[in-house]
Formats: C-alpha cells, structure tokens, sequence
C-alpha cells in the first residue's frame, strides 16, 4: 500500500514537473498585452508661404526624416505667385514622393483656390480636381515607405473629396481637412458659392465620421491637420473675418462642429494648421482637451507618448503652454 501511495506521489511530481516545463517553454499564455509604444511625427508648414523656393521644402523633408518619423505631414505644394500648372503639380509631387518616409499632403489654398485662367477668371474647382487627380488617386501615402489611409472619397456621396483622408498610428487618429486659409474659400462676391458650400456639407460628414470613428475605436487622441486656422479655442461669438465687409465667416460652422463633438469626446484633440506668423515658436496651446498647434514655414517634430496625460509633446517647444 505504501508502494502505491509512493508511485502515485513519484507520478504527480513527474506530472507537475512536465507541465512547469512546458509552460516555461511555451511562454507565459495569458500574459498582459504591452503597452502602445511611443512614437514621433513630422509636420512641414506651409514652406511656399513666403514665396516660390523648394530648397525650404527639401530642407524641411530632409530635417524631418532624421528623427526617423512614423510620418510626415506636408501642408502646400506652391507659392501663390507660382503657376497652376499641371507641370508644376507634378514637379511637387515628384520631390514629396522622394521623401523616406510616409508623406502626407495637406493642400493649402495658394495650391488651387487662387488660380485664374488666362483671362483672369476664377479656375480654382477644375484646379483643385486636377489636384486631387495627381495627389490622391489612391488609398496610399506618398513617399518611399507608404502609409495607408482611407480618403473620404471612398464614400459614393463624397466621391471627389480624396484629399480628406484619415489613418490610425498608436491609438490615435490622423486625419486631414480641406479648410484654405483664405476664409475657407467663401466668395463674398458670388451668388452661390458652390464650391465652399458643397465642400462645408462634405467636411461636416468627414469631422462627424472621425469623432464618431474615435470614440469608437477607444482613441487617445484626434489630429486634424489644415491651412486655415478654424478659431475653435477663441472666445465664443469671436468671428475670424478682419472686418465686416466680408458676408460670412467662413470658419463658423466647422469651429462650432468640432467644438461640440470635441467636448464629448473623452480623448484629446488636437488641431494643427499654417497660419502662425514668420519666426514664431510653435507651441502646443491646450483648453481643456483641445490643443492647437500652428506653424509657418518651419517643420516641428511632435512626439506620443499613448497612455500619459500629456499625450503630445513637442521636442524643444512648450507643449503645455496656456493661454
């Protein structure tokens, strides 16, 4: 009897020993997910806003790929002294295209909203289509490393609108917004403003679609990028217009959109755009969880760090700055 009770010991040792070994080998089964690691991206101002030199965009490209970027955004492709040109399209794209890593290009409005044809009428909606032709003919990124990214184009409604595109890195959502600095290009001038108000009910889908997106997916934050700056941290009933001679305000209903949804939102938003002055140090400004970041023709490296209360940061700016 004892022998048995030995054996039937010796057999549950030799048991337990295996199955040890076996989970050592295998590794630990239900072992906790990392964390999202921390990354970096680039952002490229609008280099052309001072006039027609490229060597400030290659600079800029070359900077910017030395910090080993997930991506880079790139706002405008032209001064607006240069020409429309189809030649001059594709020269740009061309050079963005070189770049190492993903390029992501945010139009400005000197790319299209200011072109006249050769008797000094407005061609600014066939330009922007030509645009969106040579830039945005597919579901990828630009540069030697593509990035994939969903274009608001791949909705039937929305079918032209390729340059609202959005992608997803570490938790949080990129996306840009087609807002020109110029009033949003409303014409105070034309009867009914076909191309602003057709593209004000395509972004109002595109910035519902990315909220929702967000809050969906459990996003620790939402980066939009533009030309214009929308005003969303101004004081309410703040209109962006330098007078009153101009009819509407051609930033409200966006800013209004983005601040409701904003304030629902549990993560962080954060807007980025071209319009601060030459020489200005960029810094990130933050009221509540709504942060903006503006540049001039400069590049700035933003850094993530998902899971930390600060989320953005910028290397060697003040990233937290209050107003």
């Amino acid at each position: 009897m004892m022998r048995q009770r030995a054996h039937g010991f010796a057999m549950a040792v030799g048991l337990s020993a295996l199955t040890a070994l076996t989970a050592l080998m295998a590794g630990p089964a239900q072992a906790v997910q990392p964390a999202v690691r921390g990354f970096q991206f680039g952002v490229i101002g609008h280099s052309f806003k001072s006039g027609p030199d490229e060597s400030v965009l290659k600079r800029a490209i070359a900077d910017a790929t030395l910090i080993a970027p997930a991506f880079i955004v790139a706002t405008g492709i032209k001064a607006s002294t240069e020409p429309c040109s189809d030649r001059l399209y594709a020269q740009r794209r061309a050079l963005l295209n070189e770049a190492a890593p993903p390029m992501i290009v945010s139009l400005a409005g000197s790319d299209w909203s200011a072109c006249v044809n050769s008797v000094g009428r407005s061609n600014a909606i066939e330009r922007l289509n030509r645009l969106r032709e040579l830039f945005y003919a597919d579901g990828e990124s630009l540069g030697e490393r593509r990035l994939p990214l969903t274009r608001l184009s791949a909705s039937a409604k929305f079918r032209s609108y390729a340059e609202n595109a959005h992608w997803e890195y570490g938790k949080v959502l990129f996306a840009t917004i087609n807002l020109p600095a110029n009033n949003n290009h409303f014409r105070a001038e034309a009867g009914r403003n076909s191309e602003y108000e057709d593209r004000l009910v395509a972004n109002r889908a595109w910035l519902h679609r990315l909220f929702t997106l967000a809050e969906r997916q459990k996003m620790q934050g939402l980066v939009l990028f533009s030309d214009g700056d929308v005003g969303v941290q101004a004081e309410q009933g703040f209109s962006l217009l330098p007078s009153f001679q101009s009819k509407q305000d051609g930033f409200a209903e966006p800013r209004r959109q983005i601040r409701a949804m904003a304030e629902k939102f549990k993560g962080k938003v954060l807007l980025v755009d071209t319009q601060s002055g030459a020489g200005t140090e960029p810094a990130i400004v933050w009221r509540g969880n709504v942060g903006h970041l503006s540049l001039a023709a400069e590049w700035a490296e933003v850094r993530v760090a998902p899971g930390t209360a600060a989320l953005f940061t910028l290397k060697g700016g003040s990233a937290e700055a209050t107003p």
